[in-house]
């Protein structure tokens, strides 16, 4: 299936009724599972990617490249939608979130997010208009053409500012992102009150506060992502896994799903 079809296709999953959740992949074997347990569109993840090629995240330490290869690995092998964990589209100008949105497109991919981020410690989130700025560019390069995911990072900054986050979110969705997107907002209300001030534009949550799919669904959310929490689930296994080999319990530290269930869901050479 090409590009514009993957993007119709997610399009129109953010314009049905209800909520869905898109989980995170990080490599083949990821996506085909999500796939074989019913899921119908998925992104990638930038934490998974960077520390699986034992690097930071966050930090320019994956490439544009890198980022977009793995996203399009999850594409090719599902022919499902995949929206790419783009970080702040590899650059600080609205050029070089240009080049994401159109190299994003031409890797097959149905949507992306760009971040407000700027990966310098010292001052991690753009100011107001440079970030707006770039989402405008952004925008205008995706419009008609894949999905775009406007987010801003202030939670995850240490700076918990409700009126900041909605004030950006509102901006990001004037300037033309058709999905909004704060990770670690803390608790419904907050939750509610992005969504009240970006409607009728859908709106995207990470995990949630502890809550269900139905209670993020009433609160009017559209998405559902998952970003990192599969990668940790998985290394979880490996950790319970070492310490039991540890230990010297080797049927304890060998459990797990069987080879040959995920060769079987591979394409054949």
């Amino acid at each position: 299936m090409g590009q514009p079809e993957l993007y119709e296709r997610f399009r129109a999953m953010h314009a049905a009724p209800g909520a869905f959740i898109m989980p995170n992949a990080w490599d083949g074997a990821s996506a085909l599972l999500l796939k074989r347990e019913g899921f119908l569109a998925l992104g990638s993840t930038s934490v998974a990617i960077a520390f699986a090629l034992g690097r930071p995240d966050g930090a320019h330490a994956v490439s544009r490249a890198e980022a977009i290869d793995n996203a399009a690995l999850l594409t090719r092998l599902t022919d499902l939608p995949v929206n790419g964990d783009l970080e702040d589209g590899f650059g600080p100008s609205p050029e070089d979130c240009v080049a994401t949105v159109e190299a994003a497109i031409a890797h097959d991919l149905a949507g992306l997010g760009i971040e407000d981020t700027t990966a310098d410690p010292s001052h991690p989130i753009h100011d107001f208009d440079d970030a707006v700025a770039r989402i405008r560019a952004a925008a205008q390069a995706a419009k008609g053409r894949i999905l775009l995911t406007g987010r801003t990072d202030n939670y995850l900054n240490g700076r918990p500012d409700l009126d900041d986050t909605i004030r950006r979110l509102t901006a990001f969705a004037e300037a033309g992102a058709d999905v909004l997107f704060a990770p670690g907002l803390p608790d419904m209300a907050s939750i509610e009150a992005v969504v009240r001030a970006v409607a009728p534009k859908p709106v995207n949550v990470v995990v949630g506060p502890g809550v269900d799919l139905a209670t993020l669904a009433a609160a009017g959310v559209k998405r559902v992502s998952i970003g990192g929490s599969l990668y940790r689930a998985a290394m979880t296994g490996v950790v319970e896994a070492a310490r039991a080999l540890a230990k010297g319990d080797i049927p304890g530290g060998t459990r797990g799903i069987a080879t040959r269930e995920i060769a079987a869901l591979l394409p054949s050479a």
